[in-house]
């Protein structure tokens, strides 16, 4: 199969809408998405890897999906959230599978690959620091990573209706980010619900930034990080280097935002494509 479906995900009690493409025999990449997206985050990286003779996997995560929202913050912790991809990719047969992640995609993806390096073939990182080089750069006054993620203590205090309220909310919000002119009207479909948008920002309130206590990365690693991201700063990003063991490779974009996977989607592919590759 090389035309993309879309499907549910059964893991456990819990069910994943889920983008599905490439050969179903095709080393299996997963593909884990930001706030505030969802699996169409994705969507000019799932016919580049499915022409690749990949098998292409991008849920709407925890809390995006209608069938794997749980109530209370408890249920956001990295250890489920991670749970959920492993449990993904028994389902869909992989034992060892390639992960990609945005934004927190990225941050599941670190822990994935920090608590389960087995199961991996190779990680993709686009704009997220290694969560300790990050905790590092929010507490060191030096950087101006903390102005940066002043945000976080809004959706923190539950007053993420303050900024992503509406549909019309999200949509400038999108648009002045940097992602003009491109479709995100399934994002806007997705976390438009009160409950989606509940959910997701659960992801910040069971996740203590600080803390920085996941260990070294003993996966192949491809880190993309762009100069004009406004929420994740060059300190981080340079000092990632220092928590990976394995084969690592730091691409900079220059001259764009935060949403690479959109809006810098050719240069992403190749750089995507050729780590897989590699590996």
């Amino acid at each position: 199969m090389s035309d993309e479906t879309v499907d549910d995900i059964r893991v456990g009690d819990l069910t994943f809408r889920t983008r599905l493409a490439g050969p179903e025999d095709g080393e299996v990449v997963i593909l884990l998405h930001g706030y505030p997206e969802c699996s169409w985050e994705w969507n000019r990286q799932l016919p580049a890897l499915a022409a690749a003779g990949y098998r292409a996997v991008a849920p709407d995560q925890r809390g995006y999906s209608a069938g794997a929202r749980p109530a209370g913050v408890e249920h956001y912790d990295q250890r489920s959230l991670v749970d959920d991809v492993l449990g993904i990719a028994d389902q869909v047969g992989a034992e060892r599978f390639h992960l990609v992640g945005h934004d927190w995609g990225a941050i599941v993806a670190w822990h994935v690959a920090g608590w389960h390096p087995d199961r991996l073939r190779s990680l993709t990182i686009v704009s997220v620091p290694h969560p300790a080089a990050f905790a590092r750069a929010l507490r060191d006054p030096s950087t101006d990573q903390s102005q940066r993620s002043s945000y976080i203590q809004t959706f923190k205090e539950h007053r993420e209706s303050e900024m992503l309220g509406s549909p019309e909310d999200l949509r400038r919000a999108f648009e002045a980010s940097g992602l003009a002119g491109h479709d995100v009207e399934e994002h806007v479909r997705v976390l438009s619900d009160p409950a989606a948008l509940e959910a997701a920002t659960h992801w910040y309130r069971a996740f203590d930034f600080l803390a920085g206590d996941l260990g070294p990365i003993d996966v192949p690693t491809l880190f993309v990080w762009s100069t004009e991201d406004v929420a994740l700063g060059p300190d981080g990003a340079g000092w990632t280097a220092e928590h990976v063991r394995a084969r690592y490779r730091f691409e900079v974009i220059e001259g764009t935002g935060h949403w690479i996977p959109e809006a810098e989607a050719e240069r992403f592919n190749e750089l995507l494509l050729g780590h897989l590759a590699s590996v």
